[in-house]
């Protein structure tokens, strides 16, 4: 889901933040996940990033990698900040949030605290932009078209495609925010994250695309009917 969000200013940032490993959510910049938010130790980390910075970063974890030092699951080094921007508070203390994307980072190292919680020291990261306006304008144009099929039995949801490309948003932007609507592997995903290179991302999302056959949407009374915008994903 995505929402028009001012981003927010990260100059005060000082490079620490928590982190909320999840086995099959990728965030990404520009765009909003909802999350049910149940455990205690990630009740904690919430009530403490709505008393400070509302800064929460989502990582994916390494279902191949071996157990860290302490008994902690091994998380992909890259990851994406995002910023609590609505809340709500359940009488029981479970939490419903909105997450949205900010930033993409790299993690440096953890760090030991005393919190139920993981926190990192991190790299933010920006876009490697290194290509022409004519070739990004090509590239726009042809990932656009590839998405087109994707919304031929949904009018509503066309007209937020055509609403996305005669945006603002960079060609960066574009490919994140098609990254994470499109029924992707989590693999892909986290592929798509980890490539800075807008062009290089651009035409990867282009050629993942074109090799995947869209599924004719379910009516609701239908079994297997999917719900957009998604539900909100439980830590």
């Amino acid at each position: 889901m995505m929402m028009s969000i001012d981003s927010p200013n990260l100059d005060d940032f000082d490079g620490t933040v928590r982190l909320f490993p999840l086995p099959n959510v990728v965030l990404f910049p520009q765009v909003v996940q909802p999350l049910h938010i149940f455990e205690p130790r990630y009740r904690q980390m919430v009530e403490d990033a709505l008393e400070d910075n509302r800064l929460i970063a989502l990582c994916l974890l390494n279902p191949f990698g071996k157990i860290e030092f302490k008994g902690k699951p091994v998380i992909y080094p890259y990851i994406c900040i995002g910023k609590i921007f609505q809340e709500e508070i359940l009488p029981d203390g479970r939490f419903n949030l909105l997450l949205h994307g900010v930033t993409r980072a790299k993690i440096i190292t953890e760090i030991e605290n005393d919190k139920l919680y993981r926190t990192a020291k991190v790299l933010l990261i920006e876009d490697i932009v290194s290509i022409s306006e004519m070739n990004a304008s090509k590239l726009r144009s042809k990932l656009c078209k590839n998405m087109a099929k994707w919304f031929t039995y949904q009018p509503s949801a066309k007209d937020q495609l055509d609403r996305l490309v005669n945006s603002d948003l960079s060609l960066g932007n574009l490919c994140d925010v098609f990254s994470f609507a499109l029924p992707l592997t989590v693999e892909l995903k986290i592929h798509l994250l980890e490539l800075l290179n807008v062009e290089e991302r651009a035409n990867f999302l282009i050629q993942v695309i074109e090799h995947m056959t869209p599924e004719v949407p379910k009516p609701p009374e239908e079994p297997g009917f999917k719900k957009y915008p998604p539900d909100f994903s439980a830590n």
